[in-house]
């Protein structure tokens, strides 16, 4: 019996791996637009950041996202993410 490999990503707040799963995907799909995605099976390019806004902010401060989408990320995206994930963690 062969064990299931845990897809494992990396956070781009804090830097730790963790599993897939546990982590919510920011994702820039091909018209340049920058989304949460809940379900974590959009089309477009993601990128993983731990539940926490600890992490989301350490990535603001970083400039996570710029160096995942390779291009540059408006104060306003951040800011609207910011609230979805507090809308999340309220949940």
């Amino acid at each position: 019996m062969s064990v299931r490999k845990i897809p494992l990503r990396q956070c781009i707040g804090c830097g730790e791996m963790k599993d897939k799963r546990e982590m919510l995907r920011i994702l820039k799909t091909a018209e340049g637009e920058i989304v949460l995605d809940a379900t974590g099976k959009k089309n477009g390019r993601g990128a993983y950041l731990c539940p926490s806004m600890e992490c989301f902010r350490k990535a603001k401060k970083s400039r996570g996202l710029d160096r995942s989408f390779k291009t540059a990320v408006p104060a306003e995206v951040y800011d609207r993410l910011e609230k979805e994930m507090e809308e999340i963690g309220q949940q």
